[in-house]
């Protein structure tokens, strides 16, 4: 299904315009090219940012992680938790849009401190 400036996937509802109006053509096109569609809403939204802010290596870390009977999102090498929930899943809810909103890449650790995920990467 092809994607338009009003009707795109809820993962590019955080994007700046310019970064999310690029993401939507790239992923149109992989979908010409029979990507699927979760995949291609990945490669255009990484590819969208990299066209639009260049291929920037200082982009800021951030980790969820466990901590006692909580999760925190934190700062990569921070020593103030940004948000603070009891489950992981609320906790999310929260970082995914901080971190899109502040250019980051996102990783997310599992309860026993392994890394589980690095999103927008």
């Amino acid at each position: 299904m092809p994607w338009d400036k009003k009707d795109y996937p809820d993962s590019m509802k955080n994007l700046d315009p310019d970064v999310r109006e690029k993401a939507i053509e790239i992923a149109n096109a992989l979908l010409r090219d029979k990507y699927d569609e979760g995949r291609a809403i990945a490669i255009a939204t990484a590819q969208a940012r990299k066209a639009i802010n260049g291929d920037d290596t200082d982009r800021p870390t951030y980790e969820v992680k466990a901590r006692k009977d909580e999760w925190t999102l934190m700062k990569s090498g921070g020593e103030r938790a940004i948000f603070v929930e009891e489950t992981k899943e609320k906790l999310l809810e929260k970082a995914k849009p901080y971190v899109n909103d502040h250019n980051g890449v996102l990783e997310i650790y599992q309860e026993n401190g392994s890394i589980d995920d690095t999103l927008y990467e």
